[in-house]
């Protein structure tokens, strides 16, 4: 049995669930910190009901956390992406997804740190995207996703000397119920958008999940800061025949 707990955020579906359950065979304990529970259960998995948009409801559920739980590994997982053309979007969206992506990451960090200092280990994971280097309808999200990038290595640079790495894993497409609220799922659009991306095909939960276990690994403490693409060659480009 391994000694660490594991913090995820959103980790109650999708690629936070399928990470969950990855850790827990593993011998983790994780708490999973989402809007909703999760539709399953394990022994060592606790689930915590909070709204990250909200500072306050994020502020006390890390502390509460915190209190009981000795964090080793925070994965900051949770994600909106709340599409708009340039000409509907609103100050509002990036001031909600910077909360989201952002400012819920670091109050969850500051509540886990202390132990993570003490015990000289850490592990600080980011679910980025690759929406980051620009994707039409995506002001918000694509902003805030590449502020996660700055913020990952600024903090890489300062917690480095604590054994305390910080590392972002940036998804393409996923088939996750966020990519089917944009693209119907088994339409011709999903076909189509498969057939753009150089390894042809579309990603799934688990492409992202083997990319945070490897950072999650205490043997992979010569690596922070770094930004891995996990997007079937999306970021590189498209073939084009």
């Amino acid at each position: 049995m391994t000694d660490y707990t594991a913090l995820i955020t959103g980790g109650s579906k999708g690629i936070g669930a399928d990470l969950a359950q990855a850790l827990l065979d593993r011998g983790y304990t994780v708490i999973s910190m989402a809007r909703h529970k999760g539709d399953w259960r394990h022994d060592r998995l606790e689930q915590v009901e909070v709204d990250l948009l909200d500072p306050k409801a994020v502020e006390e559920a890390a502390a509460e956390v915190t209190a009981r739980h000795e964090i080793t590994h925070l994965v900051h997982n949770a994600g909106l992406i709340w599409p708009n053309l340039v000409e509907e979007a609103k100050p509002e969206d990036i001031a909600g997804l910077a909360q989201l992506h952002l400012g819920a990451a670091l109050t969850l960090l500051q509540a886990a740190l202390p132990a993570m200092k003490a015990r000289g280990f850490g592990r600080v994971l980011f679910n980025g995207s690759r929406a980051a280097m620009g994707v039409p309808t995506r002001t918000a999200y694509s902003a805030t996703k590449a502020g996660m990038v700055g913020m990952a290595r600024t903090w890489a640079l300062e917690l480095a000397p604590h054994g305390i790495t910080v590392n972002v894993v940036a998804p393409g497409p996923i088939q996750t119920d966020n990519f089917w609220g944009i693209v119907e799922k088994g339409s011709e659009r999903e076909a189509k958008l498969a057939q753009t991306i150089p390894v042809r095909r579309l990603g799934q939960p688990a492409d992202v999940t083997n990319a945070f276990l490897f950072f999650c690994d205490p043997a992979s403490g010569f690596v922070t800061g770094q930004v891995l693409y996990v997007c079937g060659g999306a970021s590189v480009g498209t073939i084009s025949l």
